[in-house]
């Protein structure tokens, strides 16, 4: 009955709706595809502003949304998610759709797994929790860090974590606070601080790095990820960092990978997106042109020239359109574009020292605790519902 409750709420309207449907997003599909599959005006997509259609075009293959139908299968609302903060909200009203970008109705949990170590890290945490979230987010954070290899049977594994929700379902990155795993019988710690990974005693981890991709003159547009913009009266995001440049200048990849798509994407115009050791993405949008012979599947080394500033799809002036994805959520570029290692010091390492003595003393207790790790469930979503009287 409370999946029923979080559901309906959602959605403003629903006098007629009967049935709610979970659906994945295809590959390869656009906004302006999605309106032609159901029958709805592309006015719907080209009466949005700049900002939005642009948002319509970051809308990730894969992603679950909802679509909520009356009683004779008519289609009456969707909810896309868009990053992590915000929705588009496809809904009726004066017989007409609309779409409008709302905050994602989220629940934040906090959560500890202590388990001891029978296979491998990752096999046990995602046995323990069956989220391949957690187990990969615990690989990304420690890799390069500690040698496993020295991991032995019996040696203890705490994580402290934070999972939000939408719809009673995991949603989005998890941020683990604190992960502490035993290699030998020693203690090694792994702290998430002010947006970034350390070791116990602040130094940066950087399993990660990639180089800044173009010569710019400014950054035209930081990252944002849900703001309300208090004369239009909406919300905005920004999924990227906007580095204005002349049209021409060269683009490189931020980092070795595989090229995923060469070619036009929406409100991105030109546009390029490069795989990275294995969870990461890279966006490079408004292009003026690629390189010559890029296609998909080809391999990138960091620096190679793949692309030049341009001012196509929906650009308002020349720049490159930098996105940054990981496990195809985005984050903020300029977290990982770095040149290197950092330490913390003076006031900040205090701030650290403090702040990591309270985890340490959590890990602690949960290791003293006999509670048995929170395990994800596996259902889908595809409700039916009585008819509302208005």
């Amino acid at each position: 009955m409370a999946k029923f409750i979080i559901i309906l709420s959602l959605f403003l309207s629903f006098a007629s709706a009967s049935y709610v449907e979970e659906l994945k997003w295809p590959k390869g599909e656009t906004f302006l595809t999605f309106l032609e599959k159901n029958h709805l005006p592309q006015t719907i997509y080209y009466t949005l502003d700049k900002e939005e259609q642009e948002l319509a075009a970051e809308i990730v293959a894969g992603v679950k949304y909802q679509v909520l139908k009356s009683e004779d299968n008519q289609l009456e609302q969707v909810l896309i998610p868009i990053g992590e903060e915000l929705q588009m909200h496809l809904k009726k009203k004066d017989d007409k759709f609309i779409m409008e970008i709302t905050p994602i109705m989220l629940q934040s949990e906090k959560r500890t797994v202590a388990i001891e170590i029978h296979n491998s890290p990752y096999v046990d945490i995602l046995n323990a929790t069956n989220s391949y979230g957690l187990a990969n987010e615990f690989a990304q954070s420690f890799k390069g860090e500690v040698n496993l290899r020295n991991l032995q049977k019996g040696d203890k594994l705490v994580l402290l974590y934070q999972q939000k929700r939408r719809l009673g379902r995991p949603f989005g990155s998890i941020k683990i606070d604190v992960s502490m795993i035993e290699t030998a019988k020693k203690k090694n710690y792994i702290f998430f601080y002010k947006e970034n990974y350390y070791d116990a005693k602040g130094q940066e981890l950087t399993s990660f790095l990639l180089a800044n991709p173009v010569n710019y003159t400014r950054v035209s547009s930081p990252f944002t990820q849900n703001r309300w913009h208090p004369i239009l009266q909406k919300y905005r995001a920004h999924l990227g960092i906007d580095y204005a440049a002349s049209v021409g200048t060269p683009v490189k990849a931020a980092g070795n990978g595989k090229v995923l798509f060469v070619g036009e994407k929406g409100g991105y115009g030109n546009t390029i997106e490069v795989s990275h050791d294995s969870s990461y993405k890279t966006l490079y949008a408004h292009l003026n042109g690629f390189a010559r012979g890029l296609r998909g599947g080809q391999g990138v080394k960091q620096g190679q020239v793949i692309g030049y500033v341009g001012n196509t799809g929906l650009s308002s002036g020349p720049h490159l359109h930098f996105g940054l994805y990981r496990s195809n959520v985005a984050i903020n570029p300029a977290s990982v574009v770095k040149i290197a290692k950092s330490a913390l010091g003076g006031n900040e390492l205090k701030a650290f020292i403090n702040y990591t003595n309270d985890l340490r003393k959590k890990v602690e207790n949960a290791l003293e605790s006999d509670v048995s790790p929170f395990r994800e469930e596996n259902f889908n979503l595809a409700y039916p519902f009585e008819r509302k009287q208005s």
